[in-house]
Order: C-alpha cells, then sequence, then structure tokens
C-alpha cells in the first residue's frame, strides 16, 4: 500500500495538480474571507472564521472531485491499471493507497489556512478574543468532511474510464450526500418527526454539529461508516473489474 501512496503523491507534486488544487483552494477560500466585502472578516464587528467553514465545503464540492477523478479513470483509459493488477498487491491496498495520497493532498491544502486563524487572532478586540474551540471541531469537521468527500470521489472514478464523467458524478454524489438530505427534509410529506431522520443521513448535519466544538462519536461514527462504505464498494468494482 506504502508504494501505491508514495506513486500517487509522487505524481501530485512532479506535475502541477498538488500545487494548483492547493493555490486554487487557498485563492478561493482568501477572496471570500478578505476580498468579497459581504463575507469579509474586515467587514464584521467580532472576530470569526465561520466564512472559512461556510465556503469549504463548496469548494470542497468541486475540488476534491477534480483530484480523484484521474485515479482509477486515468489509469484504465491509458491501461496501466492492468500493470497495477500484475503486481503481489491487494485491492485494498491499492484502493487504500490511492485514498491516503488523495486525502493528504486535500489536507496539504487545509495547513496554511492556519494563518488565517493567527491573523483573526489579532485581530480580535482584545487579542485572542476568538471562540478557538468551536474553530478547532470545525476544522475536525472539515477534516472528515474531505475524507467522505475523497471515498465518494475514488468510488466515482472506478464507475467509468472517462475522467470527466468521473468528475461530475463525484461532484453531483458529493452534492448529494452533502446537501440534498436537507432538502429532502423539508418537504411538506415529511413535516413530522421524520425530518430531523432525514437530515441525520447527510453529511451536512453531522459536519454543522462537529463545528459547534462538540465532538459527539456519533458524529464521528458517521463519517467513518460513509468513509468505510464508499471504499468497500470502490474495492468492490475493482475486482469485479478484474
Amino acid at each position: 500500500m506504502f508504494s501505491i501512496f508514495k506513486k500517487e503523491i509522487h505524481a501530485f507534486f512532479s506535475s502541477l495538480i498538488g500545487y494548483l488544487v492547493i493555490g486554487v483552494f487557498l485563492i478561493s477560500v482568501g477572496l471570500f474571507m478578505w476580498v468579497f466585502s459581504d463575507t469579509s472578516v474586515l467587514e464584521y464587528n467580532f472576530a470569526t472564521m465561520d466564512q472559512l467553514f461556510s465556503i469549504a465545503p463548496l469548494v470542497f464540492l468541486f475540488l476534491i472531485p477534480a483530484i480523484t477523478m484521474r485515479s482509477f479513470a486515468e489509469e484504465s483509459a491509458s491501461g496501466t491499471i492492468e500493470f497495477l493488477y500484475t503486481k503481489p498487491l491487494k485491492n485494498i491496498h491499492i484502493v487504500g493507497g490511492k485514498y491516503l495520497a488523495n486525502f493528504l493532498l486535500v489536507i496539504f491544502a487545509l495547513i496554511p489556512t492556519l494563518i488565517y486563524y493567527f491573523s483573526i487572532y489579532q485581530l480580535g478586540s482584545p487579542v485572542g478574543n476568538l471562540d478557538s474551540g468551536a474553530i478547532i471541531g470545525s476544522y475536525i469537521g472539515l477534516v472528515f468532511l474531505a475524507g467522505a468527500f475523497v471515498a465518494i470521489g475514488m468510488f466515482a472514478s472506478a464507475l467509468t474510464d472517462n475522467q470527466i464523467i468521473a468528475f461530475i458524478l463525484g461532484a453531483f454524489l458529493c452534492f448529494f450526500f452533502h446537501w440534498a438530505f436537507v432538502y429532502i427534509a423539508r418537504m411538506p410529506v415529511f413535516a413530522t418527526n421524520l425530518d430531523l431522520f432525514i437530515q441525520k443521513m447527510g453529511i451536512n448535519y453531522h459536519y454543522n454539529s462537529i463545528s459547534k466544538g462538540l465532538i459527539d462519536t456519533r458524529d464521528l461514527v458517521y463519517f467513518i461508516s460513509v468513509i468505510s462504505v464508499f471504499i468497500f464498494g470502490t474495492v468492490t468494482i475493482i475486482e469485479n473489474r478484474k
């Protein structure tokens, strides 16, 4: 598995892919946090990082499928997937190595945003007047959200040989599992207590729960379950293709 992981990381940073991913994420979030007047921290009367944690899932919706779309679709189209199959590697090792590499790339994109935290920390009145507990919880939520989106994106990539289709399908599935359940729960037919149950099926509910700074084991179990299900689904597809 480590050999696959190392190969993928090398592929990311030996080309522009890795640097583009990190750059696009930081520029997108930075514009919303510091430039656009409607969401700029400088226009608020209190220190907050809510802009980052509100816009990051939307950026991830497009960014992560763009990262993962090449995981299997590109290898299938170019024929290099057969080379992987000839190696003494189990399918779970192939999927696991690619998953860890994609996930680590997203984490690399998140790390520089700590500069935003220290900047806003200094802007507080008095200095440090910031809800650090909620921010830590939100970062943990973003990490789990990234893990879930990477697993979904890789699942979409395993379904097709076309990278564009893999991207569109990955973005759709990420949108569906993150936001769709919120809108489904608002339908009049689910106006009873069933609406809360439906919301809990979606990623958004658990992401918002963790972002409050309270780490509930039920939220962690949910994210781990989503990641495990899609990784297992990807392994199953790979085995069937073999």
